[in-house]
């Protein structure tokens, strides 16, 4: 009998699903005006044939849409030209590009804003490449061999690569550009789930007589995976549905392997492996399918067996089952889930097709006790199970505190959450959870000893970093933001971006100059900041607050003109005058000779630092940056005579004293 042999990784990945997904959900919604996707959203024609019966239309350009129409960017991603011409011309785009590919249009286009040059690893006519090019603004270069990366004269690139190719060609080209002394930034952008389909079909394809490729002609990461296969088996096969076929060869085979694209939907999958095994494998004859069936008569179930029958009567107390063979099941109302004031009479009736899972084989009266709540149980403890191996959520009730943690409920099976797994902060005391729903994880499954172990805090921290990347998502460089002040440093003050922390260096605080954050800011400040750089990788983000004023020197002709009087502060004190701070950023110099109307031999006699004083505008340079002010001009002159002998003195100014400030 010939045997068929799935691939561990095979059919749609998540970039494709999340595809169909919300094209699904566009259909559904859908009030007025046409559905586009801008070339076939997966290469699969069963898949776009459908979708072209449910309305949705196939273009090859933007430009074929008008305003109002929905276009749906498939997996694949698109270039910023096509978002641009999209929003000028008033149409809806709903955005499906693979999260890895939108990944790389990010790394692309920040590595091109560099001015790097960005080498993709890639088949320049694949529009994930013709999208990833569009995000960059300098010089792109595309390599699909050893030899095209042979002929790269660069000195330094930024590379990255298609999602779909083959880890082989990646790492020729790094190989290639390593011997050639390129100063390279490399980011390994292969898709995991690519990854894991390649590395599953070679290794099946080792081990069988023939292996059967399902998926569409024209998809990249199918071609590849047949590639893959027939370097190993030689009776390797592409086919697209049940029609493309070898039967009469793949008969000859006694291990036949299956591997299918990332394209390929789950149906098409199925349909073909059945239709092998039908058509394929060596199905038991009439004789054997008898004697089996005698042989099932006269055996009777084990205590533990899931078993199908046959309604045979229903009492108030219990169900007669029909199993097949010489002895009939008993499910007693005991072992029946019932909601209130329900009857076995209103859930089953004669001919009802049952399955139920034995519990005593024989129960007194030459009968075999069965148990739907048993078998239910079985069922529960099957999808916890699916849930650790998916690693999908799951929720359960907290119903009391043990040692060490809480037992919670899934349905009918309990679990065990320990203390550190009930939160993502510190619980000593695990009272306040009792009779709480949670979302959970399943991180440990026993079912024959009856344990699971679940986490409450891996599903917190997951939402905190989906939380995170949302953010990461939204913030953009000379965004301006509003922040959250919430702790100091020597060097400046960490704001909060609602999840995110920023810096606010105390270069960026303020145009004057600081010794502290503390000296303008206060812990719980909201503040209005602008990002001035970002980096996700290393997550630092760096903030500035006197970028969302004007620098003071920019606007100086409307705050300032000469013969105004203004208020400062003295600052800095030298030989030659005083510097008085007009507003941050921006300081005037009274000369020794305009502190008073009297002849000044130490200024330090006359003014203190931090002195708040009244001065008269002199001159305003905005070229080299300077005003002069006058303390003198706002005093009154009969205050302070200037005896005749200091006359002269006073009127000979410091040569070059601005200078020297300076």
């Amino acid at each position: 009998m010939a045997e068929i042999i799935r691939a561990e990784h095979a059919g749609f990945c998540f970039g494709v699903k999340q595809a169909i997904d919300m094209t699904d959900n566009q259909i559904e919604k859908r009030s007025e005006g046409r559905i586009y996707t801008c070339g076939p959203l997966i290469h699969n024609r069963f898949v776009t044939d459908d979708l072209e019966r449910r309305g949705v239309s196939i273009i090859d350009s933007i430009e074929e849409a008008e305003a109002g129409d929905t276009v749906i960017v498939r997996s694949h991603g698109e270039t910023r030209d096509f978002f641009q011409r999209a929003e000028e011309k008033g149409i809806h785009i709903v955005d499906a590009t693979c999260p890895f590919v939108d990944r790389i249009h990010k790394l692309a286009e920040e590595a091109s804003d560099r001015g790097k040059t960005v080498v993709i690893a890639g088949n320049g006519d694949h529009p994930e490449v013709i999208g990833i090019r569009g995000w960059c603004r300098g010089k792109t270069i595309v390599v699909g061999s050893r030899e095209e990366a042979e002929k790269v004269e660069e000195s330094s690139v930024f590379l990255v690569c298609q999602t779909t190719i083959k880890r082989q060609l990646f790492d020729e080209i790094v190989s290639v550009f390593t011997r050639k002394g390129i100063d390279m930034e490399m980011r390994d952008t292969i898709c995991s789930a690519t990854r894991d389909r390649q590395n599953s079909c070679e290794k099946l394809s080792r081990t069988v007589d023939a292996m059967v490729i399902i998926g569409g002609k024209n998809s990249s990461n199918t071609q590849k995976l047949f590639e893959i296969a027939k370097k190993n088996c030689k009776k390797t096969f592409f086919v697209e549905n049940i029609e493309d076929l070898p039967l009469k060869q793949l008969q000859k085979c006694n291990r036949i392997g299956v591997a299918a694209g990332a394209s390929t939907p789950e149906c098409v999958i199925k349909e073909v492996i059945a239709n092998m095994s039908e058509m394929i494998t060596n199905e038991k004859n009439s004789m054997e399918d008898f004697m089996e069936e005698i042989d099932a008569s006269l055996r009777l179930p084990r205590t533990g067996e899931i078993v199908d029958g046959k309604v045979h009567q229903v009492t108030d107390k219990e169900v007669i089952v029909n199993m097949g063979c010489k002895k009939d099941g008993i499910l007693p109302v005991e072992e029946v889930t019932l909601e209130e004031g329900q009857k076995l009479t209103d859930l089953f009736k004669e001919g009802d097709e049952i399955q139920a899972k034995v519990i005593k084989t024989d129960d007194g009266d030459g009968g075999i006790l069965l148990s739907k709540k048993k078998l239910e149980i079985n069922e529960q403890w099957n999808e916890i199970s699916e849930a650790l191996e998916n690693k999908s959520i799951i929720t359960v009730k907290v119903i009391r505190q043990v040692n060490g943690g809480v037992i919670a409920a899934y349905k009918e099976v309990t679990g065990f959450i320990p203390l550190s797994q009930l939160s993502d902060k510190f619980v000593e005391n695990a009272d306040e959870f009792i009779g709480q729903v949670l979302d959970v994880k399943v991180t440990r499954v026993d079912q024959r000893r009856g344990r699971a172990v679940f986490s409450h805090k891996i599903v917190l921290n997951e939402e905190k970093q989906k939380k995170i990347a949302a953010i990461w998502e939204s913030l953009h460089v000379d965004d301006i933001v509003e922040g959250t002040v919430m702790r100091f440093t020597d060097y400046g003050a960490f704001v909060d971006l609602g999840g995110i922390d920023g810096l606010l260096h105390i270069s960026e605080i303020s145009w004057g100059k600081l010794k502290h954050p503390q000296e303008v800011l206060q812990i719980g400040d909201k503040v209005k900041v602008k990002i001035l750089s970002m980096n996700e990788e290393k997550g630092k983000i760096s903030l500035g607050l006197k970028q969302t004023i004007p620098e003071p020197w920019s606007v100086i002709e409307e705050n300032y003109q000469v013969g105004q009087v203004v208020n400062g502060k003295v600052v800095q004190i030298k030989e030659y005058g005083a510097f008085v701070e007009l507003e941050p950023g921006l300081d005037g110099l009274v000369h020794i000779s305009e502190v008073a109307h009297k002849r000044v031999n130490n200024i330090a006699d006359e003014l203190s630092i931090g002195q708040e004083v009244k001065a008269k505008i002199l001159e305003i340079d905005k070229e080299r940056k300077r005003i002069s002010l006058s303390i003198k001009e706002t005093l009154d002159a009969d205050d302070q005579a200037i005896p005749e002998e200091d006359a002269e003195a006073v009127s000979e100014p410091v040569a070059d004293a601005e200078d020297s400030a300076e």
